[in-house]
């Protein structure tokens, strides 16, 4: 199976690929969180923005050919490169603080690598609130993020919920974190678990 957990910032993905790596005895692919740009980003928006978002295309292509080459059974991976592209960088170039000479650049190089990844056989959405997002973010700490921009978290959620209705074709299970907690309820992990196993004999 190749699994893809999507989400805004706080939503609790990478805790969510940890439990379903541990269950599964699978490899996770995470994130990258050690962005050069991410500290002057936050910083200066507007002057980062592009640097910023290439530097995480080129890591989850980068990712990619490591999930493709490693053969594994079972792949579960924090973030994909669709969010990268519709939901991040189309947002800053819809906030102004990425030229469409940049967003077009940027799109060019996101467009030849869809091309090399295959596409995810379920996405989990991690559906979320503000406020949640908001109270996950300060709960780990990471100094970055502190004090980022509630309106810009919001902007997020509006893309991401876009996306998710109207402009992704492939299968979605959707947990609305904000009336289902996975850590708290295992009852939402047991939901999880069925239509796993319901893909994992469909691949037999």
């Amino acid at each position: 199976m190749y699994i893809a957990i999507a989400g805004n910032i706080g939503s609790g993905k990478t805790t969510l690929t940890e439990i379903l790596t541990r269950r599964y005895g699978a490899k996770a692919y995470y994130e990258d969180t050690d962005n050069p740009y991410i500290n002057d980003f936050y910083e200066n928006m507007n002057r980062w923005a592009f640097q910023l978002q290439v530097y995480f295309l080129g890591s989850r292509i980068q990712q990619t050919m490591s999930m493709l080459s490693d053969g594994l059974e079972n792949i579960f991976q924090d973030r994909t490169i669709y969010e990268d592209a519709y939901i991040f960088a189309g947002n800053l170039h819809q906030m102004g603080l990425m030229s469409s000479r940049d967003f077009g650049t940027y799109m060019k190089l996101f467009d030849i690598s869809t091309h090399l990844i295959p596409k995810p056989d379920l996405l989990i959405y991690l559906k979320a609130s503000v406020p949640t997002l908001i109270s996950q973010i300060r709960k780990r700490g990471r100094d970055y993020e502190q004090n980022i921009d509630e309106e810009y978290l919001q902007r997020l959620n509006d893309k991401y919920n876009e996306w998710i209705d109207n402009e992704y074709d492939g299968e979605v299970f959707v947990i609305d974190k904000d009336h289902d907690d996975f850590v708290e309820n295992g009852a939402v992990l047991d939901r999880l678990y069925e239509r796993l196993e319901q893909i994992r004999l469909s691949k037999k």
